[in-house]
């Protein structure tokens, strides 16, 4: 197996949270994704996931989590780090580096809020409160979701996190056809229920209680999460260090040529 790429599932209360792992490293790494975790879970992922992030898997123990399974209606990003922190704790992880993206860096705000074992943070693409541009765009996703528009959700997200060159360079818009064809979930709950929790999601007030080295990394014209919101991050979390990629913007994670050797400066130092 790949970097002993492996799957497994936690069992919280009356559901099950899948996550995969690999990696040789002793110091563990979790990885929270973004919304698109509402579509599917990282179940059955383990290789693919392992080479995208094989630079982390040489020298950390990756661990990469989907939400629960089952969610009740009104599950918070709070919430959701609270299910994260017993999950990690049923694996044995009491310390970890995490690094959050999008949606994942929501929560990871509360981990490292409300729960011990945060050691270092990296804040990827999120934002700490609402605004104008996020609540615009995740209220449409929602709107697909409702009404079963799989195609079109799957389309404008692709299109809201890349930019035009990188869609051209990797020649997406010519496999939409495909694209909006697999992956459809037999139902939206769980879509819903985490769009929902995002545009409810408010830490700013709190985000002085983040005492671990954190770094923010955001692009300067992100369509998702809106502009100066890797900023407001920093600036409110006691000595963090921001990295803002010009022309980039919710893909900045997969466009930026050196997204994980800034990372992985960052975790080493």
């Amino acid at each position: 197996m790949f970097y002993g790429a492996k799957g497994g599932s936690i069992k919280i209360d009356d559901t099950y949270m899948d996550y995969v792992t690999f990696g040789k490293g002793e110091k563990n790494l979790v990885i929270l994704p973004g919304l698109s975790d509402g579509l599917k879970t990282v179940k059955g992922t383990a290789i693919p996931l392992a080479f995208m992030y094989k630079q982390y898997a040489k020298e950390y123990k990756v661990y990469i989590f989907s939400r629960k399974n089952q969610m009740e209606e009104g599950y918070s990003t709070r919430d959701m780090a609270k299910d994260q922190k017993r999950a990690m704790e049923n694996l044995g992880i009491t310390n970890a580096y995490v690094m959050g993206i999008s949606m994942g860096g929501m929560i990871a705000q509360y981990l490292a809020i409300d729960h011990q074992g945060v050691e270092k943070l990296v804040l990827c693409i999120t934002l700490s409160r609402q605004n104008e541009t996020l609540q615009k765009v995740i209220k449409n996703w929602i709107e697909l979701a409702k009404v079963n528009d799989y195609k079109n959700l799957v389309i404008d997200s692709i299109e809201k996190t890349y930019t035009d060159n990188y869609l051209r360079q990797k020649k997406y818009r010519q496999i939409y056809p495909i694209l909006t064809r697999i992956g459809k979930p037999k139902d939206f709950t769980r879509y819903l229920i985490q769009a929902n929790a995002c545009i409810k999601h408010n830490a700013f007030d709190e985000l002085d209680k983040i005492t671990c080295p954190t770094l923010v990394i955001g692009g300067d014209s992100d369509l998702v999460v809106g502009k100066n919101t890797s900023e407001e991050l920093a600036e409110k979390i006691k000595g963090s260090k921001l990295i803002i990629y010009k022309g980039l913007g919710h893909g900045t994670f997969a466009e930026a040529k050196d997204f994980d050797q800034q990372v992985l400066n960052f975790l080493k130092t």
